[in-house]
């Protein structure tokens, strides 16, 4: 066929894609391709031609050692095969593909029932929370298919944030690119993945649709912002963020060209984002754990307040039980303020005292103690009794306690193992404290009336153990420890480098000695949302034993 006829044939056609930003749980495959049937069938309906699911979406990511199960092979196939009746779209399925090759993280390419080919990853993310390569071999082909005259190439995520494969892809001819994505959230990541897709888009002169999932899994939080890339780098499609959403997009052959979104969606503040994300990550774990809802301990600081406003706005108020637990040092202003944000969000709000329980396991210890002086023990006597006082709640009638230490506290240890760290989720647990100041402001410019007190906010943060006890006799000023623990922690700076920008020595020495030295007790935290660079958990692990030098 000649130049010009095929252009003539051309002119006019446009291919509709339907990016499938959606939420599929990792394990549950027979959901997974319900969902995914639903979601074709609606594309279908609205005029889609092509729609397109995220990385591994029948398994969900990460699926981790589910990808080991001896069943995995069977249990993909059958579901795979169940979309046999689905005609007149096609479908570009995430899913972890089994032969006698190995397992790889593949892209299904499914039309009117059959299985037209599949990609295989190329490259296999091992670094921060990635680690495929204990699961996955490694893809080698490119791969291809021509569509109502549009020559399509496929990339998964990894493969687009190095240059090779997508220039390989348009050496061999394509016209359009499409990627699908499971990429984890962290503070300013879509601004990231914006320039690399521009980058990507211009370098190759390629078009580019890029489909990433959403929604909480344990740690992680996925928050979608999925886009249909032109050539020239320009986004003319974008999705909401932490959001399920059904993107279209229209692609003129011709032209080589996408329409354009009439109306973009909302960009996102650094604070919203982060917040947006510590709600979606507490809303999806609770609620895919089956826990009938959650007991905040409110004890009238800043942390538990936004924690409570965090849990009522993830869970609605009526999933949320508060429990202030005085003690002989806790202030009046502490319980007046717990009290008044409690009735603020309609959450129930019960006061429960710890002086007999306090009372009685000094009763105990008191033979055993007869020789030793008084110190932090029993301070952390009181955070166990609240501790202990939280877990019987949630045995007793199913909620699951949530915990509110913050990233700065769990990184020198300002915190009390099976005390105030007793719980099965941290929200707060990748937020310094300085961040938590800027997003209870941010909550309470969302509303004519404040929902956190803002003498919480105002007055000098303490853990009420001792009398008059404030976070800073113990502790830096918050501005300077959290500029350290950054360079420290999420910079993978040393005791030189940190010291160079002009703090002081002693006080770096002794952050980096609290921060290794509480390495034991973030091992046996609960988890919680990574929002930031490199959280705590899977992302940064030290061994807990070592004869490491700070000043080496």
């Amino acid at each position: 066929m000649s130049n010009e006829n095929n252009s003539t044939e051309l002119k006019g056609k446009s291919l509709k894609f339907a990016m499938a930003q959606s939420h599929f749980m990792v394990g549950d495959i027979q959901n997974n391709i319900q969902k995914m049937r639903s979601l074709a069938i609606e594309a279908r309906d609205n005029g889609a031609d092509i729609i397109v699911f995220p990385e591994l979406a029948l398994l969900g990511y990460p699926p981790e050692d589910l990808l080991l199960r001896p069943s995995l092979s069977d249990r993909v196939k059958a579901a795979l095969s169940s979309l046999a009746d689905i005609n007149d779209i096609v479908m570009i399925i995430g899913y972890p593909h089994v032969d006698y090759h190995g397992t790889f993280n593949s892209a299904a390419i499914i039309q009117n029932g059959q299985q037209k080919g599949f990609y295989h990853k190329q490259y296999l993310p091992n670094y921060g929370v990635f680690d495929e390569r204990r699961y996955f071999d490694k893809g080698r082909n490119q791969v291809l298919f021509d569509y109502q005259g549009l020559t399509i190439g496929l990339l998964i995520c990894e493969d687009l944030w190095q240059e090779d494969p997508i220039k390989a892809l348009k050496d061999q001819g394509a016209d359009l690119v499409v990627t699908i994505n499971a990429s984890p959230f962290e503070a300013g990541k879509q601004h990231t993945r914006q320039a690399l897709l521009r980058k990507r888009a211009t370098d190759n002169n390629l078009p580019i649709v890029y489909v990433n999932a959403v929604g909480g899994q344990d740690d992680l939080v996925f928050d979608g912002g999925s886009m249909a890339v032109q050539a020239n780098g320009d986004v003319a499609h974008e999705a909401p963020r932490f959001l399920e959403h059904l993107l279209y997009a229209s692609f003129d052959i011709e032209s080589g060209q996408f329409d354009t979104q009439v109306k973009a969606p909302l960009q996102l503040s650094a604070e919203s984002e982060t917040y947006q994300a510590l709600v979606v990550g507490l809303r999806d774990y609770v609620n895919h754990s089956g826990f009938e809802g959650v007991i905040v301990g409110l004890s009238g600081g800043i942390d538990s307040a936004l924690t409570l406003c965090i849990a009522v706005d993830a869970l609605g108020s009526d999933k949320v039980y508060a429990v202030m637990m005085p003690y002989e040092y806790t202030s009046q202003i502490s319980l007046e303020d717990a009290q008044a944000q409690a009735r603020r969000l309609n959450v129930s709000y019960t006061v429960c005292p710890i002086h007999d329980a306090v009372a009685g396991m000094r009763h105990t210890l008191a033979p055993l103690f007869s020789k030793a002086k008084m110190d932090t023990t029993e301070e952390n006597i009181q955070a166990r009794a609240r501790g202990m006082i939280l877990m019987a709640l949630s045995n007793k009638f199913g909620h699951l306690v949530i915990t509110t230490g913050n990233k700065s506290e769990m990184a020198v240890g300002y915190s009390t193992l099976y005390g105030d760290m007793a719980g099965g989720f941290d929200v707060l647990k990748d937020v310094y404290k300085t961040q938590v100041y800027a997003l209870a402001n941010y909550r309470n410019r969302l509303e004519d009336t404040d929902v956190i007190p803002e003498r919480v906010i105002t007055r000098a943060p303490s853990a009420e153990l001792r009398p008059d006890q404030k976070d800073q006799d113990s502790l830096p000023d918050y501005e300077v420890l959290d500029a350290i623990l950054k360079d420290y922690i999420d910079n993978d700076l040393g005791f030189n480098e940190i010291t160079a920008k002009g703090f002081d020595p002693d006080m770096v020495r002794q952050t980096i000695r609290l921060v290794d030295r509480s390495e034991y007790k973030r091992r046996q935290a609960a988890i919680g949302t990574k929002v930031s660079h490199k959280a705590f958990g899977r992302e940064r692990r030290y061994p807990l034993v070592n004869g490491w030098s700070i000043e080496s």
